[in-house]
């Protein structure tokens, strides 16, 4: 039996719990993994408050993150003691995920844990910072580069804004960092932010092609806060989308596309293919300043993740959440 986090829902409202589970309730895989470190993120919260429907069937261990020591293996590519990192796939929504003490899953879900990151370390990165290397790897193949002007990051105190902030800063991007808590300046700034907006600013109705502003963007909000980020991006700028914390909708025109040639790229990190997968968890190893890493990173006890998930919904908690699961295991 391992200590897991199980929601169930045996009539009309799911519950979730820490409880035990037997190993032969895993799901199919060729590979197990003990994990050492997961993560809390937004749809984890999502998933374990119930306040979405994220859980695709129940019962459903939650955890889109996981890091760990492979046990057994029928995947070619891996054999027991390697380690690896898991992001996504569907991986607790549809899936068992990383809040347990042990997983099974397809071997081609998982990344080999590049030189240079601890297993913690992966976690503290997660999928919100493996997401934001997407994103900037996105804006660069857009052609984008540091001379080209300020780019504008929303959500930026979050854990994908916090990751891209300090990604960005450290390939000589000048930022401006988009927040609802203007109490986060002096660590946005600690991030590499040069400039601090309010989101009030962006949050309201604007216009639909506002004065030229930035030469591209980061996207965590989506709705009002994506449509008034286009309408400010300078000519053939270029935003990279990759949330909707503030809703899916796009109160947008076409003015920005089609007067600017600006371009919205979206940035999916679910289903997103093993090639880019790894580069970006490359450069993440080589470019992420691990420092600052440490500074936007904070742990929550396995044992307290069902209780710290409301407080994520409303906007409590800061950076990245590393769960320990197994860390004697590192």
């Amino acid at each position: 039996m391992f200590d897991a986090i199980l929601i169930e829902k045996p009539e009309a409202n799911q519950t979730a719990s820490l409880t035990q589970v037997n190993p032969d309730q895993l799901p199919e895989g060729d590979v197990g993994v003990d994990v050492v470190y997961s993560t809390l993120n937004y749809k984890d919260a999502l998933a374990i408050t119930g306040t979405s429907p994220v859980v695709r069937s129940f019962p459903m261990v939650p955890g889109i993150d996981f890091s760990g020591i492979v046990r057994e293996s029928a995947h070619p590519e891996y054999k027991p003691g390697d380690r690896v990192i898991l992001n996504g796939w569907g991986v607790g929504e549809k899936h068992w995920g990383g809040l347990a003490k042990q997983a099974r899953v397809k071997g081609d879900w998982l990344v080999p844990l590049p030189d240079g990151l601890s297993l913690r370390q992966s976690m503290a990165i997660g999928t919100a910072g493996y997401t934001a290397m997407l994103c900037v790897q996105a804006l660069e193949r857009h052609g984008l580069r540091p001379e080209d002007g300020e780019i504008v990051v929303s959500g930026a105190a979050g854990g994908v804004g916090s990751v891209a902030t300090a990604l960005l800063a450290a390939r000589g991007f000048e930022v401006a960092a988009v927040t609802g808590r203007m109490s986060e300046a002096a660590y946005l700034k600690s991030l590499g932010a040069a400039t601090i907006i309010e989101r009030e600013e962006l949050s309201g109705k604007g216009r639909p092609l506002a004065k030229e502003r930035w030469a591209g963007g980061i996207d965590v909000a989506g709705s009002q806060v994506l449509a008034n980020m286009l309408s400010a991006i300078k000519y053939r700028g270029a935003v990279a989308a990759c949330g909707l914390a503030a809703g899916m909708d796009l109160p947008a025109t076409v003015a920005p596309f089609i007067l600017r040639g600006v371009s919205l790229i979206g940035v999916d990190s679910v289903m997103c293919p093993l090639p880019d997968r790894q580069a970006a968890w490359a450069g993440l190893a080589r470019d992420l300043d691990k420092s600052k890493l440490d500074a936007m990173t904070v742990e929550v006890l396995f044992s307290n993740v069902i209780e710290t998930a409301p407080k994520f919904l409303k906007g409590n908690v800061r950076g990245r959440i590393v769960v320990p699961v197994a860390a004697e295991l590192a």
